[in-house]
């Protein structure tokens, strides 16, 4: 089944910002491990984080407890 994006959701759209300014941001799993780096892309189901090794990870929505900017 796919999903399509919602892109009136205000969370869609936070996320969007957050690419498109390049921020550091962090993010904490469920697991409860943190990573930082720049969000690059979304999809429906999962979000890119770029690290400051251009190493990329890849994250599913529902692994994630929050996503903050880094100041």
């Amino acid at each position: 089944m796919i999903t399509e994006f919602d892109t009136s959701l205000p969370s869609f759209r936070q996320v969007q910002n957050l690419i498109q300014q390049a921020l550091t941001i962090e993010i904490k799993l469920l697991t409860g491990d943190i990573l930082i780096g720049r969000m690059i892309w979304q999809d429906s189901q999962c979000m890119c984080l770029m690290h400051e090794n251009n190493q990329q990870t890849i994250i599913w929505k529902q692994a994630i407890a929050y996503i903050k900017p880094k100041h």
